[in-house]
């Protein structure tokens, strides 16, 4: 039996870095069950620098493998990559790109798919040419009087606006205004996360989330599952992922007829097969109470942490994490 050397880098320096070592800590638990692949676990730091997980410095080559600066050790061959790290530059689709320059295979979605789901601006203009409703928006690409004078606009339109940095994931950079008196400062706070800005109408609805994943050559959905913040308020990066967050969560969303849930899978389905997703993404929605779907975002390398909604949709679905994990990579080598 040919055992696979699995190279999982985690970390990457961003506000996720945290939440990233978390969801290795998932993928390596569950490789560990499988007797055909070798895992050797790497931390990126916010300076682009390799470190085994006893402190030993490091780098991929173009070559394939793991060489360390202490030249004692042995280099390592890797036969193929997982991406572990949310935010940049896993979800922005740079390391993907790297990867595919040393044409080493691996798990999760390509680059430009990465790329384009990360951006929200990008993503919202491939919803709305995939057909797919999604939030009223206006997009601001400098912090000038005219982006004040176009958000407050928004704002005397909507009543209440999201003012989003338009790269960033986890809610990082995301800001909910309900007074005029704010938005400057709320600009300011947003565009120092990103160059670009998104201002969304804020949707009174509910939260849900579809898993979609590729398993056994099917892109499967799983049913809606639900966020459900305390107090109405948003889903903010604390909320996420801090054991004291008041949120809570159903793997299956209560009180969804079957016709509501099979249109939400059916958008999530063409979602993820027209922006060419692949393995993995979890795809949010909004429900408004006049039964208005709406897109979200999408996460192409969702969380894996014990509370995240992903491997728990997943599993609900029938499926375990190591089985449908040691598949794709299986059937890409």
């Amino acid at each position: 039996m040919t055992t696979i050397n699995l190279l999982l880098i985690c970390g990457g320096g961003s506000a996720e870095h945290d939440v990233s070592l978390l969801s290795a800590d998932f993928f390596e638990s569950s490789l560990a069950k499988s007797d055909e692949i070798n895992v050797l676990r790497v931390e990126l730091d916010k300076n682009g620098h390799y470190h085994d997980q006893q402190g030993n410095i490091c780098e991929l080559t173009n070559k394939r493998e793991i060489r360390f600066e202490n030249q004692d050790i042995t280099p390592w061959s890797v036969d193929y990559a997982i991406p572990c790290i949310h935010g940049f530059p896993g979800e922005t689709g740079d390391i993907q790109s790297y990867f595919n320059l040393i044409q080493l295979p691996y798990f999760g979605c390509e680059s430009e798919a990465s790329s384009n789901c990360f951006n929200k601006i990008t993503a919202k203009m491939w919803f709305s040419a995939l057909g797919i409703p999604n939030t009223p928006y206006i997009f601001l690409n400098d912090l000038n009087d005219d982006a004040i004078q176009q958000t407050t606009a928004a704002l005397s339109e909507w009543g209440s606006v999201f003012v989003k940095a338009a790269s960033q994931g986890s809610s990082v950079g995301c800001y909910k205004v309900d007074d005029a008196s704010q938005i400057q400062q709320v600009l300011t706070d947003a565009f120092s996360f990103a160059p670009s800005v998104v201002v969304e109408k804020t949707i009174i609805a509910r939260e849900l989330e579809v898993a979609v994943y590729e398993y056994q050559g099917k892109v499967i959905a799983t049913l809606p599952g639900e966020i459900i913040c305390a107090n109405n308020t948003f889903y903010t990066f604390e909320e996420k992922y801090n054991a004291s967050s008041k949120a809570t969560t159903d793997v299956v969303a209560k009180n969804l007829s079957k016709e509501m849930s099979d249109t939400i899978r059916a958008y999530a389905i063409k979602a993820f097969r027209g922006m060419k997703l692949r393995h993995l993404s979890r795809i949010d929605f909004f429900l408004t109470d006049d039964n208005n779907i709406l897109l979200n975002e999408i996460n192409t390398f969702p969380g894996s942490t014990p509370i995240s909604m992903f491997p728990k949709m997943l599993q609900n679905h029938g499926h375990t994490f190591e089985d449908y994990l040691v598949t794709n990579i299986k059937n890409q080598l």
